[in-house]
């Protein structure tokens, strides 16, 4: 995403302040939710249920009686199980619909982390507390009032960790390595062409503070460099593959002959290690696609081998504009980059900002195999355009709900409606509405971002 550089991150030093205390609310209500849910479970008899899924584990603070049990339920589609971290306590690999039950008995009462023992998956999210100590699984009946108390302060204290290190980085600079999505310039040759160099290759990538992964990436970014071109540019494409596997390159929602569409033993041969190929069209549009692989897809996409591809740009309706700055969001959920936003995690996510009466162009495009609902706080979303396609009538909503490979367009007028207290930046939360996509048990992290409105 874009920023507006240093100055921009200094007004935002106290706007901070706003955004640490939406996420204090969170808390509470994240916490409220998860004890009422054990309460529950715990009034059913036979264990505390749990549930796994990508990539979350549910409730995530569970509340146990001491010697009690975990009835552990795997409601994902691949495998996972539940550890709880720093003991030997796990159990096995579930497949989808299998369950196993999780015998406490020999843990003394005290908070643990429970984790999903797959590796990136707790990375990925599937981390949660287990509370072992209350009474029938309620976090209330005999427990301490005082030490339920303290608990609660650790654990707002806990979740305040992210929020206050996102503060930083508007102050500090970026608190990862690496920025995906940057605009790609091309070389033009003589006839007019305008060609662009991908090279896919293995990457150290930091897709949070302290998480490296070994990414699959086009240009050393991830996501890969937002290519842009004026329709009727003549493109060439050329792609050098430095992977230890075949890949391509489809150009998915852009119009290009047969032979450039990029379906390994369809289209064309798989483009092996070490090999190069290029593809080139007629750029018809406008449209606002991507280009990714298309083979080995179920792993190369979600690892990062996905990047922008605009042809021209969309038309406005009567009334708006100009616009101030495009905003490109690649959304992820998989592979090794996980829950991201152009491939970062909170609080290493950049944050949209706009001056007060600007217009904001932003694009989601779905690079993930999930569904996600952005939702913006406070401003409107006025959609204009699905696919790269003009909706017929413009409309407003708080929340786009994204489908996997569908890229939805919307403009957000930051008027000085939206400022904070006294005139000052107006910090307004910006995430994915599945709520396990934005926030685990030691905070937000993942889809979550900010919409900066200043002055």
């Amino acid at each position: 995403m874009e920023t507006s550089g240093r100055a921009d991150r200094e007004v935002l030093a106290w706007g901070g302040a706003i955004f640490a205390l939406f996420a204090v609310a969170v808390a509470l209500f994240a916490f409220v939710v998860a004890a009422h849910a054990d309460e529950r479970a715990g009034e059913a008899g036979g264990g505390v249920p749990v549930t796994l899924s990508e990539f979350a584990i549910s409730p995530s603070m569970i509340t146990a009686p001491l010697g009690g049990k975990l009835i552990i339920t795997n409601n994902g589609t691949v495998e996972h199980n539940l550890a709880i971290d720093g003991t030997d306590l796990k159990t096995p690999m579930l497949k989808a619909g299998e369950s196993a039950t999780l015998d406490l008995g020999d843990l003394e009462a005290g908070t643990y982390t429970v984790i999903c023992g797959v590796p990136g998956h707790k990375e990925a999210g599937m981390t949660g507390m287990l509370h072992l100590g209350g009474s029938g699984g309620s976090s209330g009946g005999g427990a301490d009032p005082a030490a339920l108390r303290a608990e609660n302060d650790a654990s707002d204290a806990r979740m305040k960790k992210p929020v206050d290190a996102y503060v930083e980085q508007l102050t500090d600079g970026a608190n990862t390595k690496g920025v995906g999505n940057q605009p790609l310039e091309p070389m033009i040759r003589a006839d007019g062409t305008k060609e662009f160099a991908l090279t896919a290759s293995i990457i150290d990538w930091e897709v949070a503070p302290g998480q490296t992964v070994k990414a699959w990436a086009y240009n050393g970014q991830v996501p890969g460099p937002w290519i842009k071109v004026a329709v009727g540019d003549r493109v060439r494409v050329v792609l050098d593959n430095e992977l230890p596997e075949s890949t391509a390159i489809h150009f998915h929602g852009i119009q290009t002959p047969n032979a450039m569409d990029g379906v390994p033993d369809v289209t064309q041969p798989p483009v092996k290690p070490g090999e190069k190929f290029t593809y080139e069209f007629t750029a018809k549009g406008p449209a606002m696609g991507m280009y990714h692989s298309h083979h080995h897809a179920e792993h190369q996409v979600p690892d990062g081998l996905a990047g922008v591809f605009q042809i021209g740009d969309p038309p406005l309706p009567a009334g708006t504009g100009p616009i101030a700055k495009q905003v490109p969001i690649v959304l992820n959920d998989a592979g090794v980059i996980g829950l991201t936003l152009n491939g970062k995690s909170f609080p290493a996510t950049a944050p949209v900002m706009a001056k007060a009466g600007e217009w904001v162009e932003i694009t989601y495009l779905n690079e993930g195999s999930q569904i996600h609902p952005m939702h913006l706080h406070g401003l409107p979303q006025l959609v204009i355009g699905k696919d790269g396609f003009p909706v017929p009538q413009p409309y407003e909503v708080d929340t786009v709900t994204v489908a996997p490979g569908e890229r939805w367009t919307v403009l957000v007028h930051a008027t000085a409606e939206f400022l904070g207290a006294n005139n000052g930046p107006g910090v307004w939360a910006f995430h994915c509405h599945i709520l396990n996509h934005a926030e685990r048990a030691d905070g937000m992290f993942g889809m979550v971002t900010a919409f900066i409105v200043t002055p």
